[in-house]
C-alpha cells in the first residue's frame, strides 16, 4: 500500500501497469506541482482476489481488501487512471469496486458523497470505460467530476486538461449523507 498521512489531499489510483500508470504518474507529478500531496496506489500490484460472493457470505473477507479499504477511507477525493477493457472497466478495478462495496452495512459507504474524477489513456475509444465506470460510480452515490480525461496515442493527455482535473477535482467538498 503507498504511504499515507493525513495532509494527502488526492489519491490515486490505477488499475493498469502500463499507460494508465504512466497517467497517473502524471497526475501525481502535476499534483506536486500544484503542491497538492497525493498518493497513488496500482491496483496490479496488490493481491486483490477476484470478488465471489460465497466469500463474502462467509465473511472470509482478505486482508488486502481491508487494507485498501483503510486506505481509501483516508483520502476524500480519488482519479481512477484504467483502460478501456472489452468496452468496459477492467477487470483488477470492477473486482476490487465489488468487494469494496460490500464492506460494512451499507454498499454505498465508501463511495457516498466521494469526489472522483476519472481518466483513461486506452488503446481503443475509451469512452466505452468512461461511460460504465460513471454510470457504476454514480450508482455508489459517488459526486463524479463532469470533466474526464480521455487520451491515447492519437491524442494523448495534455499536461493543460490533467491540471485542470486536478484544479477542478480539488474545489469539489466531500457530501457527508
Amino acid at each position: 500500500m503507498a504511504n499515507m498521512n493525513n495532509s494527502t489531499e488526492i489519491l490515486i489510483i490505477t488499475a493498469s501497469n502500463g499507460e494508465n500508470l504512466k497517467l497517473a504518474n502524471r497526475f501525481q507529478e502535476s499534483c506536486k506541482a500544484l503542491q497538492i500531496q497525493s498518493n497513488l496506489v496500482d491496483l496490479t500490484k496488490l493481491d486483490l482476489p477476484l470478488y465471489n460472493p460465497r466469500h463474502h457470505s462467509n465473511s472470509e473477507v482478505p486482508n488486502a481488501i481491508k487494507e485498501l479499504n483503510a486506505e481509501l477511507n483516508q483520502v476524500s477525493k480519488w482519479i481512477i487512471c484504467a483502460p478501456e477493457y472489452n468496452g468496459s472497466i477492467p477487470p483488477v478495478l470492477t473486482s476490487a469496486i465489488a468487494w469494496l462495496s460490500v464492506q460494512g452495512d451499507d454498499f454505498r459507504n465508501l463511495f457516498n458523497g466521494r469526489p472522483i474524477a476519472m481518466a483513461t489513456f486506452s488503446g481503443g475509444g475509451g469512452m466505452e470505460l468512461l461511460l460504465s465506470l460513471r454510470i457504476q460510480l454514480t450508482h455508489l452515490g459517488a459526486q463524479v467530476l463532469g470533466r474526464q480525461l480521455l487520451s491515447n496515442y492519437q491524442k494523448p493527455a495534455k499536461d493543460e486538461s490533467i491540471t485542470d482535473l486536478i484544479k477542478r477535482l480539488k474545489q469539489m467538498k466531500h457530501l457527508q449523507v
